[in-house]
């Protein structure tokens, strides 16, 4: 078995990945390895390929294939290495992690670990929909595979099921496969996604949103034929026809790895929990993007890469960790918030944010956040709290909480 020792070791290739790379690389150069399991890196948007990604981060305006290029090209030429088709099993008795890869079994052997291994929407048979299981039933990251690697061809009416970015982004392929997305489902009260997208997406694509109705019956032998919806306020039923289905959003992280090395997991992301640095519950190991936040958008998440390599390149210097700390919980309609762990002169969050998760729409809403059941910080948002999107609140709504007391709620009134 091969040994591998590099300084940093990055498990991921995905917009996160690849920029705590290509930062930590500037430093480090090739003492930086990132591994990921597909044949080529870049993550989702290699196969996304349409524009709207890099604005944040890269400061462009660009298609999901052309962003996973330019972010390899940058991790490259900070001399990391990167090594695909090499999947991450384990841990070995010493601490070491386990690999496979097509030169055969690794040990690797790092002093730092970030995990970058992203999110996953939830596979239909996962999601427990009666019917029949029938061909023509996907979730995005299928449907996308299948058109922008593979190059095929899609005939006759698809419905989405889910109304949020990523259901948007399902219907562009679909009309560009040749398919027509004639409807989007979704349980809330508006299609998930922004403003921007609904109206001219609607249009655009001549599909309508039917709102308040979940899918109760798929319907088809061998192949997908129809779906049984019913509406949550009336219970009224009706059947759409279709030759496609896809199931989007409701995301899982891909935390296998981090089940694995037994880190302190949050009950609602099921991710491992994180301090404001990045940092895990375990010593020198750091996570990033989407295994914490399923799901924020590309640019976002990597801007967690560059957060983290800071706070590694510190641990690797020998500074204190900052220690100690308080736990950050909410209420609902809030289903989760990162990070959410509290220390004592610890860093601020990545981009200074605190990221939610909402399962109800509020339009204006007021966030507080309460200590031992005191008011310690408030603030009212110009922008909505939406279900299907994440939810950003500036962390200075937190400025005047005791980082050794008791634990923070934050909740939306």
């Amino acid at each position: 078995m091969k040994t591998l020792s590099p300084t940093v070791l990055i498990v991921g290739a995905g917009p996160a990945g690849l920029t705590a790379a290509a930062e930590l690389g500037k430093s480090l150069g090739g003492e930086v390895l990132v591994v990921d399991r597909e044949k080529d890196a870049g993550g989702i948007p290699r196969h996304a390929d349409h524009p709207g990604y890099g604005m944040r981060d890269l400061k462009k305006f660009v298609s999901g294939p052309k962003y996973a290029r330019l972010l390899v090209k940058k991790a490259e030429a900070a001399g990391v290495t990167i090594m695909t088709q090499t999947q991450v099993t384990g841990y070995a008795d010493d601490g070491a992690l386990e690999a496979t890869s097509p030169e055969g079994r690794l040990l690797i052997k790092p002093k730092a670990t970030i995990l970058a291994t992203g999110a996953r929407e939830r596979p239909p048979m996962a999601r427990r929909i009666p019917g029949d299981r029938p061909g023509g039933v996907l979730t995005t990251g299928q449907l996308q595979n299948m058109i922008h690697l593979h190059g095929e061809k899609l005939s006759g009416k698809a419905v989405i099921i889910g109304g949020e970015l990523v259901s948007w982004s399902a219907a562009l392929t679909l009309k560009e496969a040749g398919a027509q997305p004639v409807a989007l489902v979704t349980e809330y009260p508006k299609s998930e996604s922004y403003r921007i997208f609904r109206g001219p997406g609607s249009i655009f694509f001549r599909s309508r949103v039917v709102t308040r109705s979940k899918v109760v019956r798929v319907i088809g032998r061998g192949r997908v034929s129809a779906i049984e919806i019913e509406h949550l306020d009336t219970g009224r039923r009706a059947t759409l026809d279709c030759d496609w289905l896809v199931f989007t959003g409701d995301w899982v992280p891909d935390h296998e790895l981090a089940r694995m090395a037994h880190l302190d997991m949050d009950p609602a992301t099921k991710s491992p929990r994180v301090d404001s640095g990045l940092r895990t519950s375990k010593e020198g190991v750091f996570a990033i993007g989407n295994i914490l936040h399923p799901v924020e958008t590309a640019d976002a998440a990597a801007l967690d890469g560059k957060h983290v390599a800071a706070q590694v390149l510190d641990y690797l210097g020998g500074a204190s960790i900052p220690s100690g700390g308080i736990d950050l919980t909410v209420e609902k309609p809030l289903r989760w918030v990162s990070p959410n762990v509290l220390r004592p002169g610890d860093v601020g969050p990545a981009r200074d944010r605190l990221l939610f998760w909402v399962d109800e729409y509020v339009a204006r809403p007021t966030i507080e956040a309460r200590q031992a059941g005191k008011l310690v910080g408030s603030m009212k948002t110009a922008w909505p709290a939406a279900p299907g999107r994440v939810f950003r609140v500036p962390a200075s709504i937190l400025e005047k909480v005791d980082r050794g007391g008791e634990p923070v709620t934050i909740s939306i009134v």
